[in-house]
């Protein structure tokens, strides 16, 4: 009973803090043409890596964990806002989402880890796949909210592997277990790693109440977050 509560608690929460869409004129709407429609759909999902062969491997590769809710594997807010940023800074980059069995529900963020162990797994599958395909290109990654717990548990069970040494950064988005953690990714350099919190994002503070902070991350994800990720990359 207490679970459910909870549950119902979070949900109620992140719908009361999603932003009011203004109102539309909807005659602007019927002119949008089928080509815009395709690519809003397509901007929030990305299979690059997937998809990407090893005889042409990129300069960098992402790998980006959405957060609870958010459709396709990017996400709506800090996903896309990211991936135009680190697009217009690489002409040659992969792109890819945490999809599949990261379902991104509500329920994993009551977990200990913050989210399930079948979405860390997802996310450790990712990071293999561009260790076994691109050796030598440096992989950055990122998440927001349970995404967060979904690449900071994965990094944490890579550790002392060649794949977590490819990994040269990792920016995490209102981080769930931030103060659990002390701010950082369990064994994995903090020198590589850069957490953005809001001060009134309460989840940062070891708690699930979402408030309406915990929104506010597009600008860190389309200018700060690109930046750290320009710098190690340059490093590696």
């Amino acid at each position: 009973m207490k679970f459910n509560s909870a549950l119902l608690f979070l949900a109620s929460t992140l719908v009361a803090g999603l932003p009011v869409a203004p109102e539309v004129d909807t005659d602007v709407v019927a002119r949008s043409d089928e080509a815009h429609l395709i690519e809003a759909r397509q901007s929030n999902t990305r299979n690059d890596l997937e998809e990407g062969s090893s005889s042409n491997c990129p300069e960098v590769i992402l790998i980006f964990a959405r957060g609870s809710t958010e459709s396709g594997n990017m996400g709506n807010t800090a996903g896309p806002a990211l991936a135009r940023a680190m697009e217009r800074n690489y002409d040659n980059i992969w792109i890819q989402g945490v999809g599949g069995p990261y379902t991104a529900d509500l329920a994993p963020n009551f977990l200990r880890a913050g989210t399930n162990q079948q979405s860390i797994d997802e996310a450790k599958r990712l990071f293999t796949m561009a260790y076994t395909k691109c050796p030598n290109t440096p992989v950055v990654t990122a998440g927001y909210s349970q995404g967060t717990a979904v690449v900071g548990n994965a990094l944490t069970e890579l550790n002392r592997t060649p794949i977590q040494d490819q990994v040269v950064g990792a920016a995490l988005f209102g981080y769930t277990k931030n103060l659990q953690n002390l701010g950082r990714i369990r064994d994995y350099p903090r020198s590589n790693t850069e957490v953005y919190c809001q001060l009134t994002d309460a989840v940062c503070s070891g708690t699930l109440f979402i408030l309406p902070a915990h929104f506010l991350y597009l600008d860190d994800a389309a200018i700060s977050a690109p930046r750290f990720f320009a710098r190690q990359i340059r490093r590696a």
